[in-house]
Parts: C-alpha cells; sequence; structure tokens
C-alpha cells in the first residue's frame, strides 16, 4: 500500500524518460512510481492537487543560512543613503546596550548607496564607548569604528575604518562566538524562509571559516538544529579551507593537510552531510574587491586575490589530494585563471574524472576561459539574482566590451559546462523563481538587458535549480528529478512556469513543499 498518492497534476519530471506525470505515489518518503505504475494502488492518503504543477524541490548548492538567520535579527542600516541618518540608526542601537564597552553587530552596510565609505571616526562620536561592526551586504568588508582598530595588528589598522577581506576576517574573529543554541535557531529561521520559496536542499557554503564561521563548533549547531527539528531541509556543509590543518598520514594517502579525523566529501547521511571544501580566492563585485585582468571602469584598481597567488593554488592542489569535493569562490575572471591553473595542476598530480570540482559565482568569464572549464569538467554556480538587482551596477563597473560576460548561462551550456542555479543568500534574495526569471530574460530590475545573448529557456533554467544542481552536490542517485527510487522531495506551483510570460515565473506561488513525502510547515 502507497502511503500517498498525489494526482490530478502536471508532474514536471525533469527526467528525460518520462518529462510529465499525472500521477506519483510515495512510500517510505520515496517515490515508488508514476502514472499507470501506481493510479490502481491503494493508498493510505490521496491528495488531489486540482490541476497545480509539480516540480522537484529546488536545490540550492550555495547559501548562508546561519548569516541569513542572524540577519534576520540584526539592526541593519540597508537603505539610508545619508550618512547622518545611519549615524542616528548606529547610536539607537548602540543605547539598547547596558553594559558599557560590549560590542554592537550591525549589517546592511553597502558604500555605493551613501556615496562613499563611513569612516571610524564618524563611528566613534556615536559609539559611546562600545566596540561597532557593520558588515557589508556582500560579506566581503565591514566598517568598525576606533575601538575595533585599537584591537587589530598594526598592519590592518586602516584609518578610515572599513575593512575587507582578510582585514574584515580579523575583525570578526575577535568578536566572541555564537553559541550552538543561537546558532540553531538562526539557522531554523533561514531554513523555513528557504521552504517558502521552494527550496528543499541547499549546501552551506562554508562553516569555519574567518570571512563566514560563526563559531569554532559551528558542525555541531547543525547537527543540534537537526536532533531538535529546527532543520527541515536536507543541507550539505562545506568547511571552510582555513579549517585544514597538516597531518602526518601516510604517504600513500598524500594527505598533507585534513579537517578533523580525516573527513571529507560525503561523510553523513541524506539529512546532514559534510559537502564540498570551500576556497576563497577572490572578494566580491558589490565590494569592489572581485580580482578581475584589468581594472574596473572608472577606477584605478582591479581587485584582490585573498592571499599570495602560491599560497591558493597549493590550498587547490591540497584539497584535491586529500579527496575533497572543491568549491573555489572566484568572482573575477584573474580569480577563475588562478582557479583553473591549480585545478588543472592537481589533476595532472592526481587524476580524479569524478571529482565534480565547482567555480562559485563564476561572476566574470572571459571567452578563452570557457573551453578550460569545459576540459576540466568544472561546473558554473551562478547567482542569476545578483545581475537582477546589482546588474545596472555590475554592468557599469565592467563596462561595454566585459558587461556581457557576467554570470553566463548560455556559453556555459553550449560548452557543456554545468550550469547550477544558487542563491549566495542573504546578500540578495534567495527565491528560485525570481532567478530562474532573469535567467530566461537577463533583465535587470530596471528593466536593462545584461549579456541578452547569455539567455536560457525555461526548462534549462529550471534544470539548473534541480538535476543539476543535485549533480553539483553528489545528491543525483536522491534528488534532482521525479524518478522512482528517488526521495519524495518536490514543491507545488500555482501556474507553470513554462506557459507563463516569462515576466511572471518570479511571482509564482509556491502553494507547497515535501520533503520525503510529507507536506512542510512554512511560515
Amino acid at each position: 500500500m502507497l502511503s500517498t498518492r498525489l494526482t490530478n497534476a502536471r508532474f514536471l519530471t525533469m527526467d528525460p524518460d518520462h518529462p510529465v506525470a499525472h500521477d506519483l505515489g510515495i512510500w517510505r518518503g520515496r517515490i515508488v512510481g508514476l502514472d499507470e505504475a501506481v493510479t490502481t494502488l491503494p493508498a493510505r492518503e490521496v491528495i488531489d492537487l486540482q490541476g497545480a504543477t509539480v516540480l522537484p524541490g529546488f536545490i540550492d548548492p550555495h547559501v548562508h543560512l546561519a548569516w541569513t538567520g542572524f540577519k534576520e535579527n540584526t539592526v541593519s542600516i540597508a537603505g539610508r543613503t545619508r550618512i547622518d541618518d545611519v549615524l542616528a540608526v548606529v547610536e539607537e542601537a548602540v543605547n539598547q546596550e547596558a553594559s558599557p564597552g560590549t560590542w554592537v553587530n550591525m549589517v546592511g552596510y553597502d558604500q555605493r548607496a551613501l556615496g562613499r565609505h563611513l569612516t571610524a571616526a564618524e563611528l566613534d562620536r556615536v559609539s559611546h564607548g562600545h566596540k561597532v561592526f557593520i558588515l557589508h551586504e556582500s560579506g566581503h568588508g565591514c566598517v568598525v569604528n576606533s575601538a575595533v582598530l585599537d584591537l587589530l595588528p598594526a598592519g590592518l589598522r586602516h584609518g578610515n575604518g572599513f575593512l575587507a577581506e582578510g582585514a574584515m576576517g580579523a575583525a570578526r574573529a575577535l568578536r566572541p562566538p555564537y553559541s550552538q543554541r543561537e546558532l540553531a535557531e538562526a539557522i531554523g529561521r533561514a531554513a523555513r524562509t528557504c521552504l517558502a520559496e521552494g527550496v528543499t536542499a541547499c549546501a552551506e557554503a562554508g562553516i569555519g571559516g574567518r570571512l563566514l564561521g560563526h563559531s569554532p563548533v559551528e558542525l555541531g549547531a547543525y547537527q543540534l538544529a537537526l536532533e531538535e527539528g529546527l532543520l527541515p531541509l536536507r543541507t550539505q556543509l562545506m568547511v571552510s579551507a582555513d579549517q585544514l590543518r597538516p597531518v602526518a598520514a601516510h604517504e600513500a594517502d598524500r594527505i598533507g593537510r585534513a579537517f578533523g579525523l580525516g573527513m571529507r566529501t560525503g561523510f553523513g547521511d541524506d539529512r546532514l552531510s559534510v559537502g564540498a571544501l570551500k576556497i576563497f580566492t577572490d572578494g566580491g563585485m558589490m565590494a569592489r574587491t572581485a580580482a578581475l585582468s584589468s581594472p574596473y571602469e572608472g577606477l584605478d584598481h582591479a581587485g584582490q586575490l585573498q592571499d599570495d597567488p602560491d599560497v591558493l593554488a597549493d590550498t587547490i592542489v591540497a584539497g584535491h589530494l586529500a579527496g575533497w569535493q572543491l568549491a573555489v569562490h572566484a568572482i573575477g575572471d584573474r580569480a577563475a585563471d588562478l582557479a583553473l591553473d591549480a585545478l588543472e595542476r592537481a589533476h595532472r598530480l592526481r587524476p580524479r574524472p569524478g571529482a565534480r570540482h565547482r567555480v562559485e559565482h563564476a561572476g566574470l568569464i572571459r571567452p578563452d576561459q570557457l573551453p578550460r572549464f569545459a576540459r576540466l569538467g568544472v561546473s558554473a554556480v551562478v547567482q542569476p539574482n545578483f545581475l537582477r538587482y546589482f546588474g545596472d551596477d555590475y554592468a557599469a563597473i565592467m563596462g561595454k566590451e566585459r558587461a556581457p560576460w557576467l554570470y553566463r548561462g548560455r556559453s556555459f551550456l553550449d560548452h557543456g559546462i554545468p550550469l547550477v542555479g544558487s542563491s549566495d543568500r542573504p546578500v540578495t534574495d534567495g527565491s528560485p523563481l525570481r532567478a530562474i526569471q532573469f535567467m530566461v530574460e537577463r533583465a535587470s530590475s530596471s528593466g536593462q538587458l545584461i549579456g541578452p545573448d547569455e539567455g536560457i529557456t525555461v526548462h534549462e533554467a529550471l534544470r539548473a535549480y534541480t538535476a543539476t544542481g543535485a549533480f553539483a552536490c553528489h545528491w543525483e542517485s536522491n534528488l534532482g528529478s521525479l524518478t522512482p527510487g528517488k526521495l519524495a522531495d518536490l514543491l507545488v506551483l500555482g501556474d507553470d512556469p513554462r506557459r507563463v510570460d516569462t515576466s511572471r515565473i518570479g511571482d509564482i506561488e509556491v502553494v507547497a513543499t515535501y520533503v520525503g513525502g510529507s507536506e512542510t510547515e512554512r511560515p
């Protein structure tokens, strides 16, 4: 007997062998059959979906759940365009702190809205003895007051108060870590938001690192969230390469650096597992720290790498030799060159055809770099909503020649490169449907077309958030399509993305989400 039969729906399965179905049977959390294979079987529950469209649950292979959850409950200066208004918000937050000298953490900083960076001296006027840390919207920078600057090594004490990349990481490390309980609750808040948007599985993009880590025991917080029912999503945890430590393993293992007791990609189960090793090579376009091969339009610099190029390359090679899948953060084309060179070297030393290494973001990829992605079997994990919301700015700082290369779609597919959709939540809107709309029409929120030749079909965009997302996370045997034997993770939509006008895709209602055959509670 089936536990559940879903009927009277249009199931877009993402399985080429059975692309559309009308009935789906579930038993013990898995799909057991489609259409004629289940229509005559008895079921404990039969749910008439009244003609709705059903897809495999969306997979978001690059999110920051803890950061998202904390951001929802943290004072923000986002939307302010005047320095005095920002300082008023900071002072109000400072006045809420009863204990003198404590940290005041805030979010929403973006110098573009203000026309310039805030300064430490300006923050000092409203800090009243507290340590002020305001995170940049990109996650690649912060602005702090003098009380924080004074705690940093002399070489990192930038007088203006804005700290980027490694300097920001050093300032973050000074703050007290969050408790596992605080982390678990933040993770739960973010997970519920994901479910409401149709995301049933995700990859947390870097725990334990100096840039985005929240605690030296962060992995345990995800275990706690799962144990206490706060983590309804299937979650894979990328481990920051900061956590690798030298080990004296047997020379035959070729493991010079490792995490924990040699743990690597694949440890865990279908609810919580260890995913890729996250390696940062550059910064971000919003903070103007993505590493480019030529300067930003109108600026006299081309961004920056996170470390010495040889150090970064050696880390990539060490992770590959130790058996990890790699998720290499590379937004600018110079950073992508470094990543591709290191991955090529790594494969020469130890061929691993099934490694499925990934380049996270792949924000600016030159035409000559596309064949190298394909030859190395590297997936491009892009964030379409970056261009939907920041595209006007990004196109301006790249200039006319480079703007069409931003967050490509068609070129990756035409070169046989796996195109994976993701959000980088909470940097911007995490909705897969809105991202899918952009992947098709390539229009920013203002209506500007950015690289229109990179547009793809609705079906290809849906695959980027289902089947190809599963492939990027080594989940394809269980997730990514509505195929008998796979886990019954799916979402019910109020309309069919293939049949509505492209401009309406992002507004389609997510009616329900199912994980393991059970409908989930959402916000």
